[in-house]
């Protein structure tokens, strides 16, 4: 009988259903056989347990007690100390269980998943091995049991969102890192939140290892930073103390680099910013370790704030307010010059040459006097005046009004040590070294991030690391690559910066 049109196309959809069939059975025997090895832990797990208590019920409880407080149990007690020469002291029960086995996690999680590569279809694919790791789903932690298969390949895929040899997800990393190092929070206050807001139970211990493990990941992504801050058009920096040496801030428009724990010298500025190499603008402070740098400058906030001073300790004397509104006017000139953008580079160079005038006018008269300061206030502002003048010389006053790019003041440094500031009045600074280069990694390269993203929540930051994690190269990396810049010049065979900025004294 000749098949007809019609009974093709039925043959057809009969070969494909089968093929579906055979698709789908082929999922429900890998997961039966996992299913049934975990049964069988899980079966193992409960003759154990059911062996041991039918040895304690063949026991009266009389009997269980005279075994551990009898005298007979004691002077047995006694006679193997003094077999060994010297009374033992009696151990303290350790309230933690042992390590937790794969079996009994497995066997506790509410969420399975399988994950194969993409490529291929799952029937291709074979169960290599299945681990689980916390996950945040609709709000609340969760134990996810995920089932790796191998493609025909060999290749291994990994678990989407949850790094190597890891136990919690992305999501619960990354928020742990931001309240501890960003919001400031006591690790102790932390894992009280994801208590109460994510019924998630995390041991100090636990929160303290996934932190270390973060910040050695990031460790390349903090050598990037590092590449892109040597390269930037305007760096701010400042620096303050600390409860090991000081914290020293460098924020610019590809990079936001905090480092704790670092001694404030030339040789500490010299690994990320070297005077005879950067060709960007440093606005800082005029602190002498600052000096030097062939396009800087120095913070007008400062100077303001000296001359402020002046007038609050001698509000008699006229001559210090007058200097204080010159100075207030000058800088306001040199805003607005920088804000006219009808101005070409020549345009407010000639404009600056009028504010020169004008600062040389305001000083002129204290810093030609050769007289010997009256008293302590007048010496300040013999100081001041000195100061203007020394960096009106070395084009250090106008460099905002020139580059527009530039702001005529530190302060976006300064309020970056806010915080760090807060921590020395708090106790929660670091006492370690290890801790500092810890802290130094994890809150650069969140600060970072900041610049990198349109806006940085829990949600972006946890698809950009997904997206580190597929491709294997972060946005920092990245944007080294596309630049083509050189690694750093380090000494030696020291690989990373942070070794230089926050030595380890004590390697034991």
């Amino acid at each position: 009988m000749e098949r007809t049109p019609l009974h093709n196309a039925r043959h057809d959809e009969l070969i494909a259903l089968i093929l579906q069939l055979q698709d789908r059975l082929a999922v429900l025997e890998a997961r039966d056989r996992q299913q049934t090895k975990q049964l069988a832990a899980q079966t193992k797990l409960i003759d154990e347990q059911a062996k041991r208590i039918a040895e304690l019920e063949k026991k009266n409880p009389t009997q269980r007690l005279d075994e551990a407080y009898s005298v007979k149990a004691e002077e047995k007690r006694r006679e193997e100390a003094q077999q060994d020469g010297k009374p033992k002291k009696k151990k303290q029960k350790s309230t933690r269980r042992g390590r937790i086995s794969t079996a009994e996690k497995l066997a506790a999680a509410t969420h399975e998943e399988d994950i194969w590569p993409s490529e291929y279809p799952l029937s291709d694919c074979a169960w290599r091995y299945s681990r689980v790791a916390w996950r945040i789903i609709e709000g609340q932690a969760a134990l996810v049991a995920y089932h790796i298969f191998a493609g025909p390949d060999g290749r291994v895929p990994e678990v989407p969102g949850v790094p190597k040899r890891g136990e919690f997800g992305t999501e619960i990393i990354t928020a742990l890192a931001w309240q501890h190092y960003i919001a400031g929070l006591p690790l102790e206050t932390v894992i009280g939140e994801f208590s109460f807001y994510w019924n998630l139970t995390l041991r100090k211990s636990q929160a303290d290892a996934m932190l270390n493990r973060l910040a050695k990941n990031w460790l390349p992504e903090f050598d990037a930073l590092c590449q892109l801050l040597a390269v930037s058009a305007v760096v701010y920096a400042d620096e303050t103390s600390w409860s090991i040496n000081s914290v020293w801030a460098f924020l610019s428009e590809k990079s936001r680099i905090t480092v704790f724990g670092c001694r404030k010298n030339s040789e500490t500025l010299a690994v990320l910013l070297k005077k005879e190499e950067f060709q960007g603008i440093l606005v800082s402070d005029d602190a002498a370790v600052y000096q030097g740098f062939s396009n800087a400058q120095k913070c007008w906030a400062h100077l303001l704030r000296k001359a402020i001073r002046l007038t609050l300790l001698k509000p008699d004397r006229q001559q210090y307010r007058e200097f204080l509104d010159a100075l207030l006017d000058i800088y306001r000139q040199g805003k607005a010059i920088a804000a006219d953008k009808r101005l070409s580079e020549a345009g407010r160079r000639a404009r600056v040459d009028q504010l020169v005038d004008a600062v040389c006018h305001c000083t002129g008269a204290r810093f030609a006097d050769v007289t010997t300061p009256t008293d302590d206030v007048e010496r300040d502002f013999f100081n001041l005046t000195h100061e203007i003048v020394r960096l009106l010389g070395e084009d250090e006053l106008f460099t905002y009004a020139i580059h527009p790019e530039a702001d005529g003041t530190n302060n976006i440094s300064e309020r970056r040590l806010r915080d760090p500031a807060q921590d020395r009045l708090t106790g929660q600074t670091n006492k370690t070294e290890r801790g500092a280069r810890r802290r130094t990694v994890i809150t650069s390269v969140l600060d970072s991030l900041r610049l990198h993203l349109p806006k940085l929540t829990l949600k972006t930051a946890q698809e950009e690391l997904a997206r580190w994690q597929q491709t294997g190269i972060s946005c920092f990396r990245r944007l080294v690559k596309q630049l083509n810049l050189p690694a750093l010049s380090l000494p030696g065979k020291i690989q990373s910066p942070l070794e230089l900025l926050v030595p380890l004294t004590n390697t034991g």
